[in-house]
């Protein structure tokens, strides 16, 4: 395991040195967090309570929202684009012949991402939205605690959501449109756009079933105190569970890809 751990660090810094993207990033996400704030004022200036929330905790959705889009990669732009493109040229086989697994080595390098665009790109603007905004932060160390369990296990689905999308090129060659229709998805069932407290009937209990949830309206309820004591327990279940079920089937997935290379003769 030390392996993947330096893994981990390694991908941590390589993000760390594009700092002008970094910035640019932060930059992007500060301007979209005050738009979005401002809209959802006004939305729920006329529908008080809107989906369970005050106007506090709608704006707090919202730089929650930024503070997480790139950690989650809820846009794409992690490490499927270079996965996608060493199934495309063949540099996979190079990967399947190091002495480490395939699925696990991807998990750490994204991770890793992760971890420094949480940093980079997710305190910064969260950070000026609490001085620009009344937020609904969390009074409680354990609240916080929480939050930080659930945004880990978010990010792993992310990962796993993801590798699947990545494995589709061994079949599709380019998976190019299998990415953008994740990243559509993930924008939509994530809560990205609103939240999934908003969405009416049937499609609301569809879309919070759904793995994408588990990437940001998970964490925002435990933040803003919608999920408390057991609530916790059940949000970290909802989260691990699809987390293990999506990673089990990448590695049957994956397993089937390699057979598919070595008949290739790869």
């Amino acid at each position: 395991m030390r392996l993947y751990g330096v893994v981990l660090v390694g991908w941590f810094r390589r993000y760390a040195t594009y700092r002008m993207a970094t910035a640019a990033g932060v930059f992007t996400n500060t301007v979209f967090g005050f738009i979005m704030a401002y809209a959802y004022i006004a939305l729920w200036d006329e529908r008080p309570q809107l989906g369970g929330y005050d106007v506090s905790q709608a704006v707090t959705y919202v730089w929650l929202g930024q503070a997480l889009l790139a950690a989650g990669a809820l846009m794409g732009g992690g490490f499927e684009v270079e996965l996608i493109e060493r199934i495309r040229t063949g540099d996979i086989a190079i990967d399947l012949y190091r002495p480490a697994d395939l699925q696990l080595w991807w998990l750490a390098c994204d991770l890793g991402r992760g971890l420094f665009q949480l940093v980079g790109r997710g305190v910064v603007p969260m950070a000026i939205g609490a001085l620009a905004f009344d937020l609904a932060l969390p009074g409680s160390v354990l609240t916080w605690v929480a939050f930080s369990g659930c945004v880990a296990l978010a990010l792993v689905v992310s990962f796993a959501l993801r590798f699947l999308v990545a494995l589709s090129a061994f079949w599709l060659l380019d998976g190019a449109g299998v990415a953008q229709l994740s990243w559509l998805a993930g924008m939509f069932f994530s809560g990205m756009l609103l939240p999934l407290t908003l969405f009416p009937g049937l499609l609301g209990e569809v879309a919070r079933a759904l793995p994408w949830s588990a990437l940001l309206q998970v964490p925002a309820d435990v933040f803003l105190g919608q999920r408390t004591g057991w609530g916790v327990v059940e949000a970290y279940a909802f989260q691990a569970g699809w987390a293990l079920a999506l990673l089990a089937l990448g590695r049957l997935v994956q397993t089937a890809a390699t057979r598919r290379v070595v008949v290739q003769g790869g």
